[in-house]
């Protein structure tokens, strides 16, 4: 895939599920022609159950509706919530299904964790949230905090094409014709400038990485980087070290609360090598953060699936859109601004020295393992990751010519 800015796109953001969830399901109960979807997670709760009717109400409109899910990440998806989407005709895929093995799930790695919905090939939605009632504010302690955006414009068809890709694999049998794609789709839409940029495990192993990189050897005086899971290779440490030594002010806005205690206890690794290039660091503590965004100067934003992790920058499926938009990127930075002014704390060195004598080893033999962790997962599966059909299991047929109840009556 070439990485090209298209001109001309709309771009909204959408904090949280309170914004996403509603915007993203009036689109798809709209649809008329086309709906992909992937995902990393979906829950049958409220969230899930109203994606359902969402999903059902397109395909009744006579749009043709596909929807990926991961096979690690979605799991236990009823019979009943998979057979109402069937009897529908909404196509079902489960991304690289694998047995338990003593009632644990095994496919750990190469995961995939983009989220996209391409509706009518009109708009599209990119981001970090999950169909799941944990990104609602209502859930409790444990909501977290999580952004996406839509677009509308000619940067639509690119999000399409790779979101076709993706399901292509899917059919084993010829692919099915899809609906002529919509050339209003291309008209300019706005003024923002976007680039879509994948992460693969073949021809795209280190794109989201590299533009990452990019910005922060290019930014010239502010970086803001929210992001749940904070443990980036030795380049980007060195480069963010790098970009507050020459004057830039350099902000990092990370989990204080997080969902993963183990996820903070890496990253609180980096804090004094960052802390001393002069990298100021927030912790995010009124709820889980799960965002993944980071704002570059007065234009550049990007917003997407992918953390700044092993998982995220080695070895899954991710997708981030890249956009150049001074009105979005003064909107979130005010927002991570005030996120980080109201409802984080900020590490000092001496914060983040207390218990270095003997948290220094560790965090040696921690950087230096996970630096080559993707190599060494990345050669334990022996299987291709694949796409297969997600169906509702048939129910036991009843005994011929005797009723269920005559059957119960007779063993007692």
């Amino acid at each position: 895939m070439k990485h090209i800015w298209r001109e001309g796109n709309s771009v909204d953001l959408l904090i949280n599920g309170e914004e996403f969830f509603p915007r993203a399901f009036e689109r798809i109960r709209q649809a008329r022609r086309e709906v992909l979807l992937e995902t990393f997670i979906v829950l049958e709760d409220k969230v899930g159950l109203e994606l359902q009717q969402a999903l059902i109400c397109a395909a009744r409109n006579g749009a043709h509706v596909e929807v990926i899910v991961d096979g690690y990440g979605t799991v236990d998806l009823s019979n009943e919530y998979l057979a109402a989407l069937r009897d529908a005709g909404v196509r079902v895929h489960v991304f690289d299904p694998q047995p338990r093995r003593f009632g644990m799930r095994t496919n750990l790695f190469r995961r995939l964790h983009r989220k996209i919905v391409v509706v009518d090939s009109e708009v599209a939605y990119v981001g970090g949230i999950n169909f799941t009632a944990v990104h609602l504010g209502d859930y409790g302690p444990g909501a977290k905090q999580d952004y996406a955006v839509e677009v509308c414009g000619p940067i639509v068809m690119d999000i399409r094409h790779a979101s076709l890709n993706l399901f292509r694999h899917a059919r084993k049998e010829p692919p099915l014709p899809l609906r002529p794609e919509n050339r209003h789709s291309q008209r300019f839409a706005g003024s923002s400038r976007v680039m879509l940029a994948l992460r693969d495990n073949r021809h795209h192993t280190s794109d989201i990485e590299d533009h990452y990189l990019r910005a922060i050897r290019s930014a010239n005086y502010r970086l803001v980087v929210a992001n749940a899971y904070f443990f980036p290779g030795y380049r980007m440490l060195r480069e963010l070290r790098n970009a507050a030594r020459r004057g830039v002010q350099v902000t990092l806005v990370l989990q204080g609360e997080p969902d993963m205690p183990w996820v903070r206890n890496c990253s609180t690794s980096l804090y004094t090598y960052l802390l001393r290039g002069g990298v100021v660091i927030h912790e995010y503590c009124e709820r889980p953060l799960h965002g993944k965004v980071a704002l570059m100067d007065s234009e550049w934003v990007t917003v997407g699936s992918s953390n700044l992790d092993p998982l995220s920058l080695a070895l899954n499926l991710e997708a981030n859109l890249f956009i150049r938009d001074p009105k979005l990127n003064q909107q979130l930075h005010d927002h991570l601004m005030a996120l980080s002014r109201k409802h984080c704390s900020q590490i000092t060195e001496n914060k983040a020295a207390r218990g270095l004598w003997w948290r220094a080893p560790l965090t040696f033999l921690s950087f230096h393992f996970l630096r080559h962790f993707p190599a060494i997962a990345g050669s334990l599966p022996a299987h291709t990751p694949r796409l297969e059909p997600l169906v509702p299991e048939e129910e036991p047929e009843e005994p011929s010519g005797i009723p269920a109840l005559e059957q119960q009556e007779k063993a007692l």
